[in-house]
């Protein structure tokens, strides 16, 4: 006698929005070269490209974009409510992101938003709000070569990625003290020509969201057409991931309530 298993039900999409400040790309030839489509163009083809279901917890994925320039800087609460995951590139613009639009990206992340950091997002105020610290760091753009070891092989941020290190050939160079609370959780740090080493792979818990920080990105470098580090954003979208699409929202209570009475007595 055989049995069959019923079929699985389809789970949800992961929801992914690519937010980026879009001013490099359209301000600086050398940018444009590399980066036609603006760089969020291909964040989001790296996404969808590199996106692996066996992975993670998620078959598909969907992935928009959304600009600084847009209204609410493209993140509407219609457009927060249908995200499970934003990524987040700023470098030169990060005032002028309004202070009401960080906020609520700093709230849904808590609720249980997953938040991806690129590179110089390290000054964002969503990131600095959620880090409560400076974001401070040592940096040169020298040109160097980068060399990003993997501190943990069986990590999910590094999944796919064979070996023990990633190469960067050409690279700006952030370095430490890095001013951040200590990660939850460590993956990866570079080291660079001129001898400085870098948290470059981070992860912390902010309530019921998740936060990854990746340190490489710079735009004048064609460091997202890198094969590795494609596969490393897509990677990250599934480390911050919530743990259901439809748990999002569901799991953390930010108010603080006043209680009259005990729940129940101890030994009940």
């Amino acid at each position: 006698m055989t049995s069959t298993s019923a079929a699985q039900p389809a789970r949800p999409p992961l929801r992914v929005t690519v937010w980026h400040e879009h001013v490099h790309d359209v301000t600086k030839d050398d940018v444009k070269a590399l980066y036609p489509d603006g760089m969020h163009a291909a964040m989001k083809s790296a996404i969808e490209a590199c996106f692996d279901p066996a992975a993670g917890r998620y078959d598909t994925v969907e992935v928009r974009t959304a600009l600084l320039e847009e209204p609410e800087h493209g993140l509407t609460d219609a457009v927060l409510d249908d995200t499970d995951v934003l990524t987040w590139w700023g470098h030169c613009a990060h005032d002028k992101v309004d202070d009401a639009v960080a906020q609520k990206v700093i709230d849904r992340v808590r609720g249980g938003m997953g938040l991806v950091v690129l590179h110089s997002g390290h000054h964002s105020k969503p990131f600095r709000g959620l880090m409560g610290t400076t974001a401070n760091l040592a940096w040169r753009v020298g040109a160097e070569k980068e060399r990003l070891w993997i501190l943990r092989p069986g990590h999910p941020l590094v999944n796919g990625l064979p070996g023990t290190h990633i190469d960067i050939p050409v690279a700006e160079m952030y370095g430490e003290p890095f001013d951040v609370p200590d990660p939850d959780e460590l993956v990866l740090v570079s080291w660079f020509e001129g001898g400085e080493v870098f948290r470059s792979g981070c992860v912390w818990h902010r309530g019921a969201g998740r936060i990854v920080f990746l340190r490489p990105g710079h735009e004048t470098y064609p460091i997202y057409h890198q094969p590795e580090i494609r596969q490393l954003l897509a990677n990250a979208v599934q480390v911050a991931a919530p743990v259901a699409a439809a748990q999002r929202g569901g799991v953390y209570r930010a108010e603080c309530p006043h209680s009259e009475v005990p729940w129940r007595a101890i030994g009940d």
